[in-house]
């Protein structure tokens, strides 16, 4: 049976994006990530976009591994600051921000700007790497920042917290499980991710 490798130390992630893979492979193929293996080395992320640094350790960790990999880099951009904070995400001041900076950052950084001008969609990229395909596969949800912080940070996803879903005219933190599966960027861009590496194998 075919492997691929989730390259993500991250457990939540790992967990969350196996399962998309898995809704599609059934038992083709096995999915393992880098916490099922022991040595990974750390992957520098380097890049200026989102795919530049899926690319980077798409290929790396399958250089390391052997084993077909899958990587994604996301953010959040916000157009009146020229897709800032992107790939720069917590080191967008230069250091490592905690969540609570990262929120009032992207605050202070819009205040005064009129709502039509605050405009952000939350972005993702996936990349599939097997040293001779490479697949990428993007997602995007589409809203604008909040004028003030009116709910606690969930821990880890600061941005939930000020960005507001166009489609439904609320927090992303705030969406109903079924509100945010209709929406899942990350879990859209896998399964077209999926499908394309089905393809190769039938090949």
């Amino acid at each position: 049976m075919m492997k691929l490798l989730v390259a993500t130390k991250n457990l939540g992630k790992a967990r969350e994006i196996s399962s998309f893979l898995g809704e599609s492979f059934g038992r083709r193929i096995k999915v393992v990530s880098l916490n099922d293996l022991s040595g990974a080395p750390d992957v520098e992320e380097t890049g200026e976009t989102f795919e530049e640094n899926a690319v980077l350790k798409a290929k790396a960790y399958f250089e390391w591994s052997g084993i077909p990999s899958v990587a994604d880099d996301a953010g959040l951009e916000i157009d009146f600051l020229n897709g800032e904070p992107g790939v720069k995400s917590r080191r967008w001041l230069g250091y490592e921000m905690s969540d609570q900076e990262m929120i009032d950052t992207a605050l202070e950084k819009l205040r005064g700007v009129p709502k039509e001008k605050r405009t952000a969609r939350l972005a993702a990229v996936g990349v599939y790497y097997d040293g001779k395909n490479m697949l990428v596969e993007k997602g995007s949800i589409d809203g604008y920042i909040a004028e003030e912080q009116a709910i606690e940070c969930e821990k880890g996803y600061p941005f939930r917290t000020i960005f507001v879903v166009s489609r439904f005219g609320k927090l992303y933190q705030q969406l109903t499980h079924e509100e945010h599966e209709q929406l899942n960027h990350r879990k859209l861009l896998y399964g077209r991710l999926a499908s394309r590496i089905l393809s190769l194998m039938d090949k």
